[in-house]
């Protein structure tokens, strides 16, 4: 059975949330990779989703899965075109999070900033329903 994430305020989800964007849109160091980046927008969003879950009340299981914690929101929170394509992002907290998980290369430059982008989109939209 999955246990439930201890919660701080929607705020601090917010905070970490934004930290992990930056880190997102850092630019490529020597030797980096974009699934690393690429993580960290996932991350983001990620958290974004949880601060406003926290924000509505309602408790979530401790997943990384956008999709999960797409479902959890509240019905009366409309599933915008971007929220809904966030779920591809989960792909970076599992299949290139690791070396031997995927047969492919690196994330591509576009993939990249496709990703940074959905998740933007995703921290803006939490940042508006939460900081009035």
């Amino acid at each position: 059975m999955p246990h439930k994430v201890k919660t701080g305020s929607p705020e601090d989800w917010l905070r970490h949330a934004k930290a992990d964007l930056a880190l997102a849109n850092s630019p490529l160091p020597r030797d980096g990779l974009y699934s690393t980046l690429c993580f960290h927008a996932q991350q983001a969003a990620e958290k974004s989703i949880k601060a406003v879950l926290i924000f509505r009340g309602v408790d979530f299981p401790k997943v990384h899965s956008l999709t999960r914690l797409i479902d959890l929101l509240p019905t009366d929170i409309q599933r915008t075109s971007f929220l809904i394509e966030s779920v591809r992002l989960t792909v970076y907290t599992t299949v290139f999070r690791y070396p031997g998980e995927d047969d492919e290369p690196d994330v591509s430059t576009d993939k990249y900033q496709e990703a940074v982008h959905l998740a933007e989109m995703v921290f803006k939209w939490a940042s508006e329903l939460i900081i009035k």
